[in-house]
């Protein structure tokens, strides 16, 4: 075999896999968040907040792909319409050692819509298919895209087609669907994600139309039990809320869906794993709360956890000792 040349570009990572995942929220998987999830699971493919190709080429881009090495496997989301420009930063996501980078075509709300960023962009098939032709010659990770099953206005199941059709054909083979439509005007973001019908039918006959392609499911899906059952029609599940909000939801992810040995970490063990992260992060002249607050969700269902939580939402911002009040706070998961 001959030896590659220096000038040729490896990817040293082999490609994640989708089969469960936690979905890029803004202001939510921030990298502390994410560093958290991995905690909890060794297996789960974490996806960034969405960065907007601005941010990335106008910005401070260093601080937008900064990650900790403990979160791979660990996708980067993308926020744009311009091939040039999501070509550069597809090439700087793999230069900062991203698994993946994902096109954002989902997110309905007002001020992407004006920059020609998410779900608008399922009206334009070709220019999304020309971004990530664009992408994947830049780049040798997955390009992947991230989409409703509609907008107002296109949505019926031909146009989704057409979209997914005109998308594969440049390329892409991992699409993660939103099964709701996206009403571009007069709905926020938040009720995006709650009035439109879920409609798993549609994600299922997408599948069935495009076996050669990795669908996956995301939008309402709220336990392992309902992803397992999903995971009998579809390639991989994507969770967002129930994952931020009830995170120990993901302590089992690895023994449930991915068949793996180890035993199960406790929300004691995962705070005491994190312990010396926020010290860390704290020396480096950050404040607790900056960690903490992805952490709330751990205290749900035991004796104690409404203390757990207020001390490390309300009291941290009295403390003169975070680390201290983290310590009593983990007083509270002992045994759990």
């Amino acid at each position: 075999m001959p030896l590659e040349s220096a000038e040729t570009p490896v990817n040293p990572r082999s490609e994640p896999s989708r089969r469960f995942s936690v979905a890029p929220m803004m202001d939510w998987t921030d990298r502390h968040c994410r560093f958290f999830l991995r905690l909890l699971s060794s297996n789960a493919l974490l996806y960034t907040e969405m960065v907007t190709t601005g941010a990335l080429l106008h910005g401070d881009a260093e601080r937008f792909l900064r990650h900790d090495e403990a979160e791979h496997p660990l996708a980067l989301q993308l926020g744009g319409s311009v091939p040039a420009d999501l070509a550069a930063c597809a090439k700087l996501a793999q230069d900062a050692g991203y698994d993946e980078v994902n096109l954002n075509v989902g997110c309905p709300s007002d001020r992407v819509q004006n920059n020609m960023i998410g779900a608008c962009l399922m009206a334009h098939p070709a220019l999304v298919s020309d971004c990530v032709k664009a992408m994947q010659d830049a780049v040798q990770i997955p390009v992947t895209v991230k989409h409703r099953i509609g907008i107002n206005g296109r949505d019926s199941y031909a146009e989704l087609c057409d979209f997914v059709g005109q998308v594969r054909d440049a390329g892409c083979r991992s699409f993660t669907v939103h099964a709701r439509i996206a009403i571009l005007e007069g709905l926020s973001p938040k009720e995006n994600r709650e009035i439109p019908p879920l409609r798993y039918d549609v994600a299922a006959q997408l599948k069935a139309d495009f076996p050669d392609l990795e669908i996956i499911l995301n939008g309402g899906i709220k336990t392992l039990d309902e992803c397992q059952a999903h995971l009998q029609t579809f390639d991989g599940v994507m969770l967002g809320r129930e994952a931020y909000h009830n995170p120990y939801l993901l302590a089992e992810v690895d023994q449930q869906l991915f068949a793996s040995p180890a035993p199960v970490i406790s929300r004691s063990e995962a705070l005491a794993k994190l312990r010396p992260y926020i010290a860390r992060h704290l020396a480096s002249g950050g404040a607790m709360h900056h960690v903490t607050r992805h952490i709330l969700g751990l205290g749900q269902g035991f004796p104690g956890a409404r203390k757990f939580r207020q001390l490390l939402s309300v009291d941290i911002h009295k403390s003169k000792d975070p680390l201290a009040l983290l310590d009593q706070a983990g007083e509270l998961l002992q045994g759990r």
